[in-house]
């Protein structure tokens, strides 16, 4: 009997496993499947990428991946459609945005998560709770502040537009790793004669390192890939790479090439950026997930 539940067992973990396996494969080839047919389109013609083989010719599945590179389609946005220009004002916006997000964000977490006071706890919600409002909702009064403040169409009134959301969510999600962080080891600092700030420059940051590298990614995401807040706040001006594309589509004609091409410009640095920092984004995505 022992040895047939341990037979039973051992099924059962092989099955699971299979199970996993063929889930994980499914996933995989359903993401990754659309981002191949962008890219090979991008370097297509038009009439090799809409090129459709029929079903059980074979011959033409493999011509779909036989086909001369071209990059006609990225010199049409770089040269006639100045793309480089919307490019660099969302990278200007984006990173500006996070880089303002993640610094005032980490003092503020800090303060909430270790200064010890009355309605601690509502303020922090009070503080998220400004992000969970949808963007068209609050689009108008900022659409009249920054008009009236001579920040519309500019690129520091994107910057401004980003921060305001960025900022709640890089605070209130920083707050958490802090959390985090034993509280016994900055103690210990104290003791040794060090001041808050040191405290909190050789030790708290370090430690919350990840979650705060995390935290800059998702604000980098957010702000380049939005596109209510560049066309409404950023207008021509300040134009971004998301309000660039539907321009693509006339109404006469759907430029498939150049669109294709712009959605690669669009995804392919974000993608590379996770990539990049894959280790911290792990980390501080996964802090505090085990608790005792």
């Amino acid at each position: 009997m022992p040895e047939s539940v341990e037979t039973i067992v051992h099924e059962r973990k092989i099955v699971t496993k299979i199970i996993i396996v063929i889930v994980l494969a499914v996933w995989f080839v359903w993401t990754v499947t659309p981002l191949g047919i962008m890219v090979l389109s991008s370097i297509k013609t038009e009439r090799e990428a809409f090129a459709t083989p029929e079903i059980g010719d074979w011959k033409g599945v493999l011509n779909v991946f036989r086909f001369k590179p071209t990059g006609q389609h990225y010199r049409a946005l770089l040269i006639e459609e100045k793309f480089g220009t919307y490019v660099w004002h969302g990278l200007t916006a984006s990173l500006s945005s996070a880089v303002i997000a993640i610094v005032l964000g980490t003092l503020g977490a800090y303060g909430l998560s270790r200064g010890k006071f009355k309605q601690e706890n509502n303020i922090s919600f009070w503080i998220i709770s400004t992000r969970m409002a949808p963007i068209v909702v609050v689009i108008v009064p900022l659409y009249y502040i920054f008009r009236k403040t001579g920040l519309l169409q500019t690129i520091p009134g994107l910057i401004t537009a980003y921060t305001t959301f960025n900022l709640p969510f890089a605070l209130w999600l920083i707050k958490g790793f802090f959390d985090d962080i034993p509280v016994e080891i900055e103690e210990a600092a104290f003791v040794d004669g060090d001041t808050h700030w040191r405290v909190f420059r050789k030790i708290a940051l370090p430690l919350a390192a990840p979650g705060i590298v995390a935290s800059f990614v998702l604000c980098v995401l957010f702000s380049w890939n939005d596109f209510l807040f560049a066309a409404v706040i950023g207008g021509a001006p300040a134009k971004t790479v998301p309000v660039a594309i539907p321009e693509l589509q006339t109404t006469a004609y759907i430029r498939w090439g150049p669109i294709t091409a712009a959605t690669v410009i669009l995804v392919v640095p974000m993608i590379f950026l996770g990539i990049l920092i894959r280790k911290y984004l792990v980390q501080g995505l996964t802090m505090g997930a085990v608790r005792e």
